[in-house]
Formats: structure tokens, C-alpha cells, sequence
């Protein structure tokens, strides 16, 4: 025998429960692209170009990466950053099981639930992203330039192939780009963190070129720039400058090609870098670009990256 119970309208609103749902995914998403937005803004602008559909699992994806590659900019720790981490590799743990009841009171984790169920995202993919930082953290330096790439296709290639998955793009030429333009990226990266490694008292470069051109990391530390400094800088840039160059002669689906905007960015940094002579330590290099949201909303236009 099934009882129905009455429900009076004055507690009981169907359409506000609906609408309280929407708010609250709604404030989920505002807090993933906040967080973007602080920490990631470059990439923030090129998602903000992507078609609707994809924007806000995108959003996700990028705030997801963002919480765990700040965590070594949020302590000097390494035990703290190491705790902090394991969170997040708890938290993926509790998403992939389908444990819906564990999954953390954080809008990422909540929303980065969501897209993993919708999307179908490879759990390995989400894995490296944590497995990644983890394994920077132990070792605490890269030893040769070939190492930076590993990194960098962990990391920001990574975060392509699931912007991919998002897409619904299954091609080789697709992946083969994607793992290009990530490590073109995630090279770049590794050159505009010199600033905060050296705050950190940790020194970033590959120790094998640095060895080459007979370089010390007090030398690193203190950002003395010369022309052996240089020259290590122009040999970084250009790994990444070569990947770069190799993502954009590949022909892909033409939706990658909203998916590969921050290309644009990482080509900016690059150029500005040539023309200060390579000097890494150059203050103006830190400095945004305020043409780059034109930059990039043209290149979306032209559907080009």
C-alpha cells in the first residue's frame, strides 16, 4: 500500500527546489571560473572564446588543474603541499568509485564529478595531473631539458586531451598536436616561473644545461643574467618554439582549433622574449599583455590558433 503524503504549496515548491538547484550548480561554475580567472588567466580568456557547450566543463577541467598546481605556491612545506595534494588524489579516488555521498564540499570536486560522469573523462588523465606535481615535488628539480618535456605532456597536454574527450574528438592528429602544443606551453611555463621558483629557493632550469654553459643555481637564485644565462634561455625557448611550430602544421578536426587558442599566448611570450635578448629576468616578460584578448578573439574569428 503506497501512501501519498500532501504537500502544502507553502512549503513545498517544485519550481523553487528547481531553481535553487540551477543557483547552486550555477555558483559552482562562477567558483570554478573565479578560480581560473586568479590563477590561470591566460588559459581563462581562451576558454572564455570556446562554444557554450564546452565552456563550462572547460572552466572545470582548468580550475581542477589550477587548485593542484598552486599547491607548491601555497606553502613552503613540502610535507604541507604533499598533504594538500593527497587530498585531491583522494577526492579523484571518490569520483571514479561513483561514491557520490564522499566526494569533498568543494564546488571543483563537485563539478569536476559531474564532468567526469558526463564526458566520460579517462581517470588516468585526471590521475597524472595529481601524479605529476607529486613526483616534481619529490624530485624538486628537472635534471635535462628532455625531462621538462615528460613534465610538461603530463601536465598541460594532458589538460588538452581532456578538453578533447569534452569535444568528442577521437583523432590521432588531434592528440599529436595536443601533446605538441602542451609541451610548447608547459615549457613556457617552467621559463615564467623562474620568478617564483627563485622565492621558493628552488631553481627550475634543467640541471644539465646549466652544467653545460657552467651556470650554479646561486647564480640562478640570485638572477644574474649574462650571456651563459642566455644562452641556456635560448635553448629552452627554443624546444619550445619547435613544438609549437610542429602543433601548428598539423592538420586537426576544426574544432581543436578553438580548443588550441592559448597557442597565441604561449607564441606572445616567446616573441617578447626574443626581443629582450633572451634575459629571462627581464621584469617586463611578467607583465600581461594587454593586446592578447584582442589577440586571441581575432584568432577565434579566423577559427586559426
Amino acid at each position: 500500500m503506497i501512501l501519498r503524503l500532501k504537500c502544502s504549496s507553502k512549503f513545498y515548491n517544485p519550481r523553487r527546489l528547481l531553481n535553487h538547484k540551477a543557483s547552486s550548480n550555477e555558483s559552482s561554475i562562477n567558483y570554478c571560473a573565479t578560480i581560473v580567472r586568479q590563477y590561470d588567466y591566460e588559459n581563462y580568456l581562451a576558454t572564455l572564446l570556446l562554444s557554450k557547450t564546452l565552456r563550462s566543463p572547460a572552466l572545470v577541467v582548468r580550475a581542477f588543474n589550477a587548485e593542484i598546481a598552486r599547491v607548491q605556491d601555497q606553502t613552503t612545506d613540502p610535507n604541507t603541499a604533499a598533504l594538500r595534494l593527497q587530498f585531491w588524489q583522494d577526492a579523484v579516488g571518490v569520483i571514479f568509485n561513483q561514491n557520490s555521498a564522499n566526494i569533498p564540499a568543494n564546488p571543483v570536486t563537485q563539478e569536476l564529478n559531474k564532468v567526469c560522469a558526463t564526458y566520460k573523462l579517462p581517470r588516468r588523465y585526471i590521475e597524472r595531473l595529481v601524479s605529476s606535481r607529486a613526483g616534481l615535488l619529490k624530485a624538486k628539480y628537472f635534471k635535462s631539458l628532455e625531462d621538462v618535456e615528460t613534465y610538461a605532456e603530463n601536465t598541460v597536454s594532458t589538460i588538452y586531451y581532456l578538453l578533447l574527450c569534452i569535444a568528442g574528438v577521437t583523432n590521432v592528429h588531434a592528440d599529436h598536436a595536443a601533446s605538441h602544443l602542451g609541451k610548447a606551453q608547459g615549457i613556457v611555463n617552467i621559463l615564467r616561473s623562474v620568478h617564483v621558483s627563485n622565492y621558493h629557493k628552488t631553481v627550475c632550469l634543467p640541471m644539465e644545461l646549466l652544467m653545460k654553459y657552467k651556470i650554479s643555481q646561486q647564480a640562478v637564485l640570485r638572477g644574474s643574467d649574462d650571456e651563459n644565462m642566455r644562452n641556456v634561455i635560448f635553448e629552452i625557448a627554443s624546444r619550445a618554439n619547435s613544438h609549437l611550430e610542429k602543433a601548428r602544421k598539423i592538420e586537426v578536426p576544426t574544432i581543436c582549433n578553438q580548443l588550441f587558442l592559448p597557442a597565441i599566448a604561449v607564441d606572445k611570450y616567446l616573441n617578447k622574449l626574443q626581443k629582450k635578448n633572451f634575459n629571462v629576468f627581464d621584469k617586463s616578460l611578467q607583465l600581461g599583455s594587454p593586446m592578447l584578448p584582442l589577440s586571441l578573439y581575432y584568432r577565434r574569428l579566423l577559427n586559426k590558433y
